[in-house]
């Protein structure tokens, strides 16, 4: 029995090599770096898609203000000039209601405080 065969317990494969710890901690601050760079980037374009799809609830609801004043209107037997240029389907209504719901529009948001809501969250 020959003792430079038998092996020695413990771990296995190459040992590593004593690694420079000015180098390690160098690159873990290089990697906090990144991570911060990412990290604020994600939270911009979720800023930017939170800022859109305020906007787009705002338009939704001045549409639907316009609606509203239709109905009204319709309701006292009145029919907006809008609704006529459709019925009659003539082009030249139609870039009339394009400008008058602009008009509209702005109204409403002068009116209402309903878009003005720009609340953000910070962590």
């Amino acid at each position: 029995e020959d003792d430079s065969k038998v092996k020695k317990p413990g771990k296995r494969g190459r040992k590593p090599a004593k690694i420079d710890l000015k180098a390690k901690l160098e690159r873990s601050r290089q990697s906090a770096r990144e991570c911060r760079a990412r990290k604020k980037l994600r939270y911009q374009y979720l800023e930017e898609l939170v800022s859109s799809r305020e906007r787009a609830i705002c338009a939704l609801r001045e549409e639907l203000e316009m609606y509203k004043q239709w109905c009204m209107a319709m309701d006292q037997g009145k029919i907006p000039s809008e609704i006529k240029a459709l019925l009659t389907g003539e082009e030249h209504n139609k870039s009339q209601q394009n400008s008058s719901r602009h008009t509209k529009a702005g109204k409403t948001d002068a009116n209402s405080n309903s878009c003005e809501y720009s609340g953000r969250i910070y962590i």
